[in-house]
């Protein structure tokens, strides 16, 4: 669904913006909604770009690095609570679980020895390996959050060892091949922008060098589009349960740890960075390789996402494109709120629900419980639905949400069978705001 004009007038204006303040040789910005490429804004001519054209992404790189350990997870062949030692053993971070590494909270130092990982040619698994040292655990464990490129490496070489296969073969038979990425790549692929740096006073370029990253590879190697990171986004949001389950991805959205202790506006989940705008949450990540940076945020809720790159090393006059696309993202859901999806009669519910829906009272409180399609009843302050319980048994339903996620709520029946109360982990609910339980 495209934008409306006044609405992609505004993006574009941003994007412009961006570009020509910033001095970013180009920039490109795609808006996703509802798994498809709504809009693209192209700004700059050095070179003219379009959706096909490849940028390298950097740790964007990392969200699907994280996917590919939650997909061995699910499949039973690691725990995220496994020590590093488990897979990579020998190693003096080996006590550091992969959730800590996942979510940037092991306390390891950001980056692994030798130069700027990022601008030269990286080194082999057991190099890297081999070039860990207790002095790289900069915290303890999640005493505060710690960004480390070098727990990603490790991720890699983890998957590596738990797969019998490559990083970079895991990726595209899991995750590009399924998608349709066909032009997300670990090296560059024409056509593709060229990366620079552009000198502070000359307003020249500086070419960069294309590194293959080695065994940091996992931690920022890849390239892609507008249109593939498009697809990327769109799998963030609502993603194909044969690649993924749902569940799977809303605990990878849950937060590790908070960024920042100050207002709380950003943290990190399992792989994903989570950036709080307004009363909205949004997932993503930020990208940087020399020559490139680029952003992704999305709002899993409305399947709305933005992705933008652009081909120099950052822009100026204090733009940033993952602020830019966080921006951008904001506009669009303020001027173009999804619709409410048209109200449906329902079919009959089974007898064992209905009996349990309308009015119940605890603590001279009203709570409405109603049927859901998919056969769970769902309640709260009235008014506010925030409660969801699934059948598990006779008179025994589970939490799905909510303070009650995990819960058991179960029926209490009088002599005749008739239900009487709900018993929701020792909270007894009742028809009567005068009865006492």
């Amino acid at each position: 669904m495209a934008l409306l004009p006044e609405t992609a007038r505004r993006v574009d204006a941003l994007v412009t913006r961006a570009q020509a303040e910033g001095r970013g040789p180009s920039v490109a910005l795609g808006v996703v909604r509802a798994g498809s490429l709504a809009h693209l804004a192209l700004a700059g001519d050095h070179p003219v770009s379009d959706a096909d054209l490849q940028y390298r992404i950097g740790s964007i790189s990392k969200t699907m690095t994280a996917v590919l350990v939650m997909q061995q997870r699910d499949a039973g062949r690691l725990a995220l609570d496994d020590p590093l030692d488990k897979h990579l053993p020998g190693t003096p971070a080996g006590a550091l679980t992969l959730r800590q590494l996942l979510g940037h909270a092991s306390g390891l130092q950001r980056e692994p020895d030798g130069r700027w990982w990022e601008r030269t040619e990286g080194v082999d698994l057991g190099t890297l390996v081999a070039g860990l040292t207790p002095e790289k655990i900069a915290h303890p464990p999640h005493r505060a959050y710690h960004y480390s490129n070098l727990a990603y490496g490790l991720l890699g070489g983890v998957l590596e060892r738990v797969t019998g296969t490559p990083w970079a073969d895991l990726l595209r038979e899991r995750l590009l091949e399924p998608l349709g990425m066909r032009r997300t790549t670990y090296h560059p692929t024409e056509p593709y922008a060229r990366g620079y740096v552009v000198h502070p006073w000359h307003d020249t370029l500086r070419e960069e060098p294309r590194t293959d990253t080695g065994a940091m590879a996992p931690a920022g190697q890849l390239w892609s589009t507008v249109a593939d990171l498009a697809r990327w986004a769109a799998f963030l949001a609502d993603p194909a349960p044969d690649v993924l389950a749902p569940a799977t991805l809303t605990e990878m959205c849950a937060p590790v740890v908070i960024s920042d202790l100050d207002s709380w506006t950003g943290g990190h989940g399992l792989g994903v960075e989570l950036y709080r705008v307004g009363d909205r949450v949004y997932v993503g990540h930020g990208g940087s390789m020399p020559g490139y940076v680029a952003g992704l945020a999305v709002h899993r809720p409305s399947r709305t996402a933005v992705v933008d790159f652009a081909n120099s090393y950052g822009l100026r006059a204090g733009h940033h494109v993952v602020e830019l696309a966080r921006q951008v993202l904001t506009l669009v859901l303020d001027a173009e709120p999804a619709p409410p999806a048209p109200w449906r009669p329902a079919g009959p519910p089974a007898p064992e629900l209905a009996e349990l829906t309308g009015r119940w009272w605890w603590m001279g409180m009203e709570y409405e419980f109603r049927p859901d399609p998919a056969g769970d009843l769902v309640g709260g302050p009235v008014g506010r639905p925030l409660l969801r319980f699934s059948p598990e048994g006779p008179d025994r339903w589970r939490g799905r949400s909510g303070s009650q996620d995990g819960e058991i709520l179960t029926v209490l029946r009088d002599g005749a069978g008739r239900p009487v109360a709900l018993d929701i982990a020792t909270f007894v609910f009742t028809r009567d705001p005068d009865e006492v339980p």
